[in-house]
């Protein structure tokens, strides 16, 4: 059955790119609503934009989607993935600015408030989008390919110059909970050399040691260090799982991503959906159900670091 939140979740913080406060609530919506953001600082005109690949244009330090009035919202990726990984297929997510907030820099945050609230099963059947053949998309930089599969498994390899990340890879099957135990907790990060330049154009600055993970060379800046070893490729995976659920359903297949981020995501969907022979939309019996992201989890199952 599709589902929702139980009860309307509410967050406050700071944009990681604007650092002005925001104000964001994840409220309940209806059957085949799917996930739709509302920008409820802005009084006149369409201040709806739909979760979905093609609202998506390329920002390369985050996820930022336009409505036809030219309304958007950004960062959004990090809400997505909690959202998707929780097993909630709808939901009206409210914001009172241009951007969500960046609270600790994982999707820790979201996934706990949103397991506290509950999710409430509607009288619906869940809809799935099954990839029949693969899909590649490159640029100069990555490539990342979608195939077919049986659930949604993930293969993710990075590698950076700065010995504090190196070259990382992880896989995982995103069944029963996995994002939450595995994922969730997993932090944003960046290069310090790479923090006053982003500042120097605008971005960056909402950010942090508290919601980001800062790296110079062999050396984490960030007090405490890191949650996991690889938390680097883990909060990738975390971000391809925010920017597949732009897909608009939970996709049944393997995502495989090489120094892959939001614009080479976007665009494989974009290639998916370009292919009319290549997937096919289809009623989730329960067996299959069982297997989705975020189906059976429960609280505990969130890392005690979160």
């Amino acid at each position: 059955m599709q589902t929702t939140v139980q009860s309307t979740v509410r967050f406050s913080g700071v944009g990681l790119h604007t650092g002005r406060p925001v104000r964001l609530s994840v409220c309940p919506a209806p059957a085949d609503h799917g996930i739709v953001f509302e920008r409820t600082d802005i009084r006149l005109g369409n201040a709806r934009i739909p979760a979905r690949y093609d609202f998506a244009e390329q920002s390369p330090l985050c996820t930022l989607i336009v409505n036809d009035a030219g309304v958007s919202v950004s960062t959004i990726e990090h809400v997505m993935a909690a959202l998707a990984g929780c097993g909630v297929h709808n939901a009206l997510v409210k914001v009172d600015g241009p951007e969500v907030p960046v609270m600790d820099g994982s999707a820790a945050p979201f996934v706990r408030a949103i397991l506290a609230a509950g999710v409430k099963r509607l009288a619906a059947p869940i809809r799935v989008i099954e990839v029949l053949s693969t899909v590649e998309v490159h640029t100069a930089q990555g490539w990342a390919r979608l195939g077919p599969g049986t659930g949604l498994t993930m293969d993710f390899h990075i590698d950076f110059s700065d010995a504090a990340i190196g070259r990382q890879s992880k896989s995982l099957d995103l069944a029963n909970g996995t994002f939450v135990r595995e994922l969730c907790d997993s932090r944003t990060f960046c290069r310090a050399a790479d923090v006053e330049a982003m500042r120097a154009v605008g971005k960056a600055l909402g950010g942090t040691m508290d919601n980001a993970v800062v790296v110079d060379g062999d050396t984490v800046l960030t007090p405490g260090g890191l949650r996991h070893e690889d938390e680097a490729v883990r909060h990738k995976m975390l971000d391809a799982l925010g920017d597949l659920a732009l897909a608009g359903a939970p996709l049944l297949g393997h995502y495989e991503g090489h120094k892959a981020g939001h614009t080479l995501t976007n665009m494989l969907l974009h290639a998916l959906f370009a292919t009319p022979d290549g997937f096919r939309v289809r009623e989730c019996p329960a067996a299959l159900a069982a297997r989705l992201p975020g189906t059976g989890v429960e609280m505990h199952e969130i890392p005690a670091v979160a």
